[in-house]
């Protein structure tokens, strides 16, 4: 496994991912989301993605960690999708759930 990652980071990446799943988009739409922060909504009435974009956010996600940093973990788990308040909600609270797995794996290995 790689290194510990900070919150940070992991904000960072999935918000680079998330930029480049709304990229997929037309301008108009991308110019309506240029503003991403950890408060940006991922599901709801004011989210910026669709079904399909939260799953295709999901897998860019865990192909970085992957990829990146040799992080292995699946985000959308039975664990997640029992939760009462969805760790999808927002660019704060997937990134709060992310850190979350990373550190019970680390845990885990340790």
């Amino acid at each position: 496994m790689g290194r510990a990652m900070e919150r940070k980071e992991i904000a960072d990446l999935v918000i680079k991912s998330l930029r480049e799943v709304l990229s997929q988009r037309d301008e108009q739409e991308q110019l309506r989301h240029n503003t991403l922060d950890e408060a940006t909504s991922l599901i709801g009435r004011n989210s910026v993605l669709d079904s399909l974009g939260l799953v295709n956010l999901i897998v860019s996600v865990e192909q970085k960690l992957s990829e990146d940093h040799d992080i292995a973990v699946t985000i959308a788990d039975e664990r997640a999708m029992s939760q009462e308040k969805s760790p999808f909600r927002t660019v704060g609270s997937v990134t709060d759930y992310i850190a979350l797995l990373i550190q019970e794996q680390r845990n885990a290995a340790s």
